[in-house]
């Protein structure tokens, strides 16, 4: 016999769902979720302006910085969206800049985990591939993966801005960053979800500041030129 889904809603006075109370949600619930989640995100878009213009200024400056990322599980994929970005495009066309994620690494990622604790999956990378004045952006819908919070602290040890993007606060991961957008809200998936909005609004912003100023962007061969 099929259990039709519960919504949540029905049952709470304060309109706020749980996982301790419920893991079912209707589509309905998980909008709602989603919704509410997405205020808490509202009220932090001026920082993820200024993770924006931080990247374009380290990316463009004169030692051509670059962007390192990392997560685990769906934050992994996310991470590797936004390198994507920046190597590819978000919007307007523009050179590519260095951005790498660490996740994808699977070679690193399978020695580092062979041979190390599991702590130092992405801190060793970040060591190895980062350079003072990079900048660092870790993903964790909790934010207290282990792994994460290593390469945070890691980072910062070699002069690496570290940003962050987690669930609620107060977490592990925010406190060991440099800057940290939070997600109130107790589902991955919505956290999951206002993490790939969060990451859009910095792409954009990077975009608009790089190409305020085209005397920043590097030169090089015109789109689908090159040989």
């Amino acid at each position: 016999m099929s259990i039709p889904p519960h919504s949540f809603f029905e049952n709470t006075a304060a309109g706020v769902p749980s996982p301790d109370t419920c893991t079912h949600l209707t589509g309905s619930d998980h909008v709602a979720s989603l919704t509410a989640a997405l205020a808490s995100l509202s009220e932090q878009v001026d920082a993820l302006d200024r993770w924006g213009g931080l990247l374009a200024d380290v990316l463009c400056g004169e030692s051509r910085g670059r962007l390192l990322a990392a997560g685990n599980g769906g934050s992994a994929a996310q991470a590797q969206h936004l390198t994507a970005e920046l190597v590819g495009r978000y919007r307007a066309d523009r050179p590519p800049f260095s951005a790498i994620c660490l996740t994808a690494e699977t070679s690193s990622l399978t020695a580092i985990a062979n041979d190390y604790p599991a702590d130092e999956l992405f801190a060793r990378q970040v060591e190895a591939h980062g350079r003072a004045g990079d900048v660092l952006v870790l993903l964790s819908t909790s934010g207290r993966s282990p792994n994460a919070v290593a390469a945070a602290r890691r980072a910062r040890e070699c002069g690496i801005t570290v940003l962050a993007l987690t669930g609620p606060e107060p977490n592990p991961l925010a406190a060991a960053a440099d800057d940290a957008v939070c997600i109130d809200s107790p589902w991955t998936a919505t956290v999951q979800e206002c993490h790939l909005v969060a990451l859009h609004l910095v792409c954009a912003a990077f975009d608009a500041a790089v190409l305020a100023e085209p005397a920043r962007v590097p030169s090089g061969p015109v789109l689908g030129t090159a040989r």
